[in-house]
């Protein structure tokens, strides 16, 4: 391990020189100059350890804590002045914090354990006392008393009825009275507000005999109103027959160290630069709710973030960035004040509102206008007046309903909802979108490693020639075996993986199985093997690789390039000089066929068909399934199909049909010229083993 670069020789001797300075002011005891000596020396090295080693280790910084109580320095003021002097700087990536508490905490223990053997040597010495009585009383009690008057922690001894019999003085200073002021009271007088149940449970067991001892950290009130923190021992001392007789307490003071623990705890729950309570104090408070809630119990929460901030933060400045955080803070702290409701900041320009309790969707929508009108007047930030507005996603549910994970999702996911709207406004929770939301997110999370793990696989759909229902085609659908989410066909997850780039490995892998599948045919059944038809997303065919893809697949496989036709939708060229144009034409120049998929679902510019180097078109086939509707015009329904297939005939161009799916429309679309047709009348998809035993049984069956 070694020191970080910017600690330098000079700022360690000043630190040795205070620390020194430190230990001489304290209460050393009877401690001999030498033996000081060697106490700073050791404790500096451990505390220059602890303030400079990387990674940092509180091991170094607890030895110092127990070291300094076992040469007696257990004097408060010090303990104070010493947290305050480790945690100086320079130090680095801001330890001192929790230098400072793990100091704090090895004086702690060390004193604790220290207090603990004297409370043990008090009660065996009690017991003692008992036990001996009638062989020597007068010696016992000399002990006893020897101990009970000059032991540095306070001690009070009472019977089983509550009332206290005797208190010694380190009890009386504990309290700031007399002794005769306390001797006499009722241990129930002395309940602090801040004392829990469990305490006056387990003080009841104790009298009654249940057990013989119990300890917990409890405030009290001093007689001049101050509140001291002690660490509250009470014992139980029998009589010969074992029946209860007194019960001893015993109290240390620990309100420094209970302070300071505090601090701590309120530096590690409060954001630094805003003072708000911080993630780590939301989700404590968030998940509180959801630990016993009653009945219908209700939260609300309004996620917010920050409309513009990034410009401000990048022109300006972090600083001034920084003072603006600041300035909302302050703002939405004072709007929401009246309301009660936990403000915090998450991170970034992301803050948070906790509305226990709520009682709809109302008070959340309301909450929400608090925040956007707060911030829709300009913030002072330094020499600027500064605008920035905010979106809030808002959600309202019934505890019950939902987890504390679920719910801060939801309204993160509601947030962007907001923003993406529009911004400078409040959107409201809707199942409906959350789960889409919530659906595609984890597809797309689980996307990118989903080919490794073997989750893709393809089906194939047949397309048969109308005139005698023989199969002249098969078309490859990727589905997705999902884990959670079942399977997923292409509709589900296609847009997805392309948006994220997922489609280009996935596209190369349904090529290479739908490619190896087709020559595998081609190898049992001859020339009655189908041609594969293969779908390629726009942002494949913008892709320069995609003409070495196909060659190299082709190669690998064995394929014929005449047995595999590529689909490509309306979308996928731009125009005459579009690059994807020219990988088009190098396709074609290899053998392979293009059809354009889906055609009438886009602008179907027809001017595109001339300058496309296409073999054929498929009719979407939302055109043949509006036949089915009553409410569509069939009449004019077919003369628009008619229209297509005579257009692309003109063109010379094969015409396929989607979703047939009755002998009827078969028998129409057969009337009017149509060349092929696919849907469920000729076949749903299915896995490969399917289609081998249709091929074998010689195309003859088309009706599945």
């Amino acid at each position: 391990m070694t020191a970080p670069p910017g600690d330098t020789g000079a700022a360690t001797d000043a630190f040795c020189q205070a620390w020194a300075e430190v230990l001489h002011a304290g209460h050393g005891g009877t401690l001999t100059p030498g033996t000081r000596r060697r106490l700073v020396a050791r404790t500096t090295q451990l505390l220059n350890r602890a303030r400079n080693d990387h990674p940092f280790d509180p091991a170094s910084a607890e030895q110092v804590g127990a070291l300094l109580v076992h040469a007696h320095y257990t004097d408060p003021a010090m303990l104070a002045s010493a947290v305050q002097l480790v945690q100086e700087p320079p130090l680095p990536d801001g330890r001192g914090p929790e230098l400072a508490g793990a100091f704090a905490a090895g004086w702690a223990v060390a004193l604790r354990e220290q207090t603990l053997h004297e409370q043990e040597s008090i009660r065996l010495a009690a017991d003692s006392a008992r036990e001996d009585a009638e062989r020597a009383l007068s010696a016992s009690e000399a002990r006893f008393r020897a101990l009970f008057e000059s032991a540095a922690i306070g001690i009070g001894i009472g019977d089983t009825e509550g009332r206290i019999l005797e208190v010694n003085p380190a009890l009386g200073e504990l309290f700031g009275a007399r002794v005769e002021d306390l001797e006499g009271n009722r241990v129930d007088d002395l309940v602090h507000p801040e004392d829990t149940p469990g305490v006056w449970e387990a003080y009841g067991d104790l009298i009654s005999g249940k057990r013989n001892r119990f300890q917990c950290d409890k405030p009290y009130y001093r007689q001049d109103g101050e509140v001291v923190w002690t660490h509250l021992t009470v014992s139980l001392i029998r009589d010969e027959q074992g029946d209860p007789k007194y019960q001893v307490a015993m109290l240390e003071d620990i309100t420094d160290r209970y302070r300071l623990q505090e601090r701590l705890r309120h530096q590690a729950t409060h954001d630094p630069l805003t003072g708000l309570p911080n993630r780590a104090a939301f989700f404590e408070r968030l998940e509180g709710l959801f630990e016993d809630p009653a009945p219908g119990a209700r939260i609300g929460l309004c996620y917010i973030d920050l409309d513009g901030f990034k410009v401000i933060n990048d022109s300006l400045g972090h600083e001034a960035g920084d003072q603006l955080l600041v300035a909302v803070a302050d703002r939405l702290g004072a709007a929401l004040a009246p309301t009660g409701h936990l403000l915090a900041r998450l991170g970034g320009d992301e803050f948070v509102v906790l509305l226990e309790h709520c009682r709809g969707e109302q008070q959340a929508v309301s909450v929400a206008k608090t925040v956007l009108h707060a911030l829709g007047h300009p913030l002072p930030v330094g020499d600027h007046q500064l605008s920035v507005g905010a979106s809030v996603g808002v959600l309202e549910r019934t505890v019950a309903t939902t987890t504390p994970m679920a719910a801060v999702r939801a309204a993160d996911l509601t947030l962007y909802r907001a923003k993406e709207e529009g911004r400078g406004r409040w959107t409201l929770f809707d199942p409906g979108r959350n789960a889409r939301a919530v659906n595609r997110y984890a597809v797309s999370v689980r996307m990118p490693a989903a080919l490794d793990r073997g989750e893709f696989y393809v089906d194939y759909q047949p397309l048969c020639a109308l005139p005698d229902g023989a199969l002249v085609a098969v078309e490859a659908l990727v589905r997705w075996r999902h884990p959670q989410l079942g399977v997923l066909g292409p509709d589900e997850f296609v847009a997805t993986a392309e948006e994220t780039g997922v489609i280009m490995p996935l596209g190369r892998w349904v090529l290479e199985q739908a490619c190896g599948q087709a020559a595998e045919w081609v190898r049992r059944f001859g020339d009655a093997a189908p041609q594969v038809n293969v779908n390629v997303a726009g942002r494949q065919t913008r892709n320069p690789g995609l003409v070495s893809d196909v060659a190299r697949i082709l190669h690998s496989t064995g394929l014929d390039p005449r047995r595999l036709q590529l689909e490509i939708t309306e979308s996928a060229v731009v125009g005459r000089d579009d690059q994807s144009l020219k990988a088009l034409h190098a396709l074609v120049d290899m053998g392979v066929t293009l059809a354009v998929d889906d055609f009438g679902t886009g602008w179907s510019n027809l001017s595109y068909l001339r300058d496309l180097p296409v073999a054929g078109l498929k009719i979407a086939g939302s055109f043949v399934s509006d036949l089915h509707d009553p409410a569509k015009d069939e009449a004019l329904g077919w003369r628009i199909v008619g229209g297509v297939v005579s257009l692309a005939h003109t063109l010379g161009l094969t015409v396929t049909a989607e979703e047939v799916e009755t002998e009827a429309h078969a028998e129409r679309l057969r009337a009017m010229g149509c060349d092929w047709a696919q849907g469920w009348h000729y076949g749903r998809p299915v896995r490969p083993g399917e289609i081998s035993q249709r091929i074998a049984a010689g195309n003859s069956a088309h009706n599945r």
